[in-house]
């Protein structure tokens, strides 16, 4: 994702502080970032250069000054371009396949433990997930589509979890049935 569309889809909300952004990237499951805070910075340096976003100065009594960015309408044309441009395939970047592929070496306790621990991992992120699902639903509703869009992109992140924690489930059991049939 690049993060210039995600502060122009941002924008396109409501008008926002880069600080006001950092804290949404921070916070939403749904807008992962994994860059800086200079790089939202810089984005919004740069889109306000193209021209895709404007900023007003505020100053405030007894606090400092801060810039709050407005989507423009070339920004807005900007943005419905790229939702239009087509999509790419999801990158799937999992290391602890990369992990199991070279298990084998590993005894059956140890594989074991490295599949408890995973299967841990996934458990709890789905619960942080589902979680901020039922506590924080902070997103646009600007009208009863957008929400049910915003809605299947939460489902569709909590079902990836709710796969892979399946997916290793079936791993674990597979392997002590195979342990069990080889040891006989």
């Amino acid at each position: 994702m690049s993060i210039q569309y995600a502060i122009l889809g941002l924008l396109s909300w409501k008008p926002s502080t880069g600080y006001d952004l950092k804290k949404v990237f921070e916070d939403s499951p749904y807008l992962y970032w994994s860059g800086n805070n200079n790089q939202i910075y810089k984005s919004l340096m740069q889109l306000q250069k193209e021209d895709l976003i404007s900023g007003e100065t505020i100053h405030q009594d007894g606090a400092p000054s801060k810039k709050v960015y407005a989507l423009t309408k070339k920004g807005i044309s900007a943005l419905k371009t790229w939702i239009l441009s087509g999509t790419e395939a999801p990158e799937i970047k999992k290391p602890f396949l990369i992990q199991l592929v070279w298990s084998d070496m590993l005894s059956n306790q140890e594989l074991e433990q490295l599949l408890s621990d995973y299967e841990k991992t996934i458990e709890t992120q789905l619960t942080v997930q589902k979680e901020k699902y039922d506590r924080e639903k902070d997103w646009p509703n600007r009208s009863p589509r957008e929400t049910f869009l915003w809605n299947m992109v939460a489902v569709n992140l909590m079902s990836t979890f709710q796969s892979e924690l399946d997916w290793t489930r079936k791993v674990r059991k597979q392997l002590q049935r195979f342990n069990s049939e080889s040891d006989q």
